[in-house]
């Protein structure tokens, strides 16, 4: 018998998530590995009466194929991958990795080639969800290898993934209106004409961001699951380029299973500067270099969900952590105004919960990770 929290959080996921509705086409994808979630959506999308079609495909063809492939197939557009972009309506995907750690032999080059090679693809994703055109929800089915990046048994790390969304009230969904409500008093407050955001961190970290005519989104459970972050593009058209000063990120960032130590970034007018890193720097650097965008911020935002309080190497956690904010190298989400275009987006995180600030416009909004302002997210 399938475990119960997984048939609430499909119900949750087709039909608040990513409100799937009759006529839909749907794109259900997913590790084989995570069969018994995938089933539990199936089932929940046939019954809110669309169409589904499914790509269950084993994590171990990326690692062969970046070890086989040509030049020529590292440049390929798949065109039904095209295709599939350009004309569902609605993107359900899990994230089930039986080893986190695949691709770290891979070549950094090969892989910079092939993501600026999707940047067409993504380019389309995010410009048709930008404009609410496409639909999409992405969440995790715990598996033993994420539960071991997070140093958690994986009964512990199944409790914590579904807590973390809120499965264990009794009508999630309700749980999560409460948080847009609460969310959206922050983003109405950064929506007030708000030109500039400051972060400060105890490690040194002096960034400050232009927010100028940039619009903020809430988001509650329909992207991301679990969800609980606010977040905006910087105004790289800005006199001051949108984007100045250092950052130093506290924890390990991750991208195509490759962990980056002690990140830090120097930016001037929107751009990555210098880069630095104590463990795979080289692999930094490729990233950064793939494509004239990545070097730029896409994406900048305040974690709001403070039932995730511990870092588990697993991006979708780790950049909702309360008290914390991230920042993306790379493309930026239409909606928010920033139309910077790369085949990289690539989220790190720094912890504002030991003597961080963030300061709007002169006006200090957070500290040590906790909002100022009554009926804001906190603990």
């Amino acid at each position: 018998m399938r475990d119960q929290r997984l048939d609430k959080l499909a119900k949750v996921i087709v039909n608040y998530s990513a409100r799937v509705k009759q006529g839909d086409l749907v794109r259900l994808s997913g590790e084989p590995i995570a069969t018994p979630l995938l089933e539990a959506l199936y089932e929940q999308i046939i019954q809110a009466g669309a169409h589904v079609y499914v790509q269950c495909v084993p994590d171990s063809f990326a690692e062969m194929f970046f070890e086989h492939a040509s030049d020529e197939q590292l440049q390929y557009v798949n065109p039904i991958a095209k295709y599939a972009i350009e004309n569902i309506d609605v993107s359900i995907g899990l994230w089930a990795e039986t080893n986190t750690k695949s691709m770290t032999n891979v070549d950094p080059k090969r892989q910079g080639i092939a993501s600026a090679a999707r940047k067409p693809i993504s380019q389309t994703f995010m410009k048709r969800a930008g404009c609410g055109d496409l639909r999409w929800t992405g969440t995790l089915f715990p598996t033993l290898a994420s539960a071991q990046d997070a140093e958690m048994s994986l009964r512990d790390y199944e409790t914590f993934v579904f807590n973390a969304g809120h499965l264990d009230k009794d009508d999630p969904v309700t749980e999560w209106k409460k948080i847009e409500e609460r969310q959206q008093l922050v983003t109405d407050y950064l929506n007030n004409n708000r030109k500039h955001i400051h972060f400060k961190a105890d490690n040194g970290t002096d960034l400050t961001v232009t927010v100028d005519g940039m619009t903020w989104i809430n988001c509650a459970g329909h992207e991301n699951f679990p969800d609980g972050e606010v977040f905006t593009g910087p105004n790289l058209n800005a006199d001051d380029g949108g984007v100045n000063g250092y950052v130093k990120y506290h924890f390990p960032a991750v991208h195509h299973g490759r962990e980056v130590h002690d990140i830090e970034l120097w930016f001037e007018k929107g751009r990555v500067v210098k880069a630095e890193a104590s463990k795979n720097k080289d692999f930094l650097i490729q990233m950064l270099d793939q494509d004239e965008g990545a070097r730029n911020l896409g994406e900048i935002a305040i974690g709001t969900n403070y039932n995730v309080q511990q870092y588990t190497k697993n991006t979708l956690f780790d950049e909702k952590i309360g008290g914390t904010f991230h920042a993306a190298v790379g493309a930026g989400y239409p909606e928010s105004g920033n139309t910077n275009e790369s085949g990289l987006h690539w989220d790190m995180v720094c912890d504002l919960r030991q003597g961080g600030t963030i300061t709007v416009d002169g006006e200090v909004i957070s500290r040590e990770g906790q909002f100022v302002f009554d009926g804001w997210p906190g603990l």
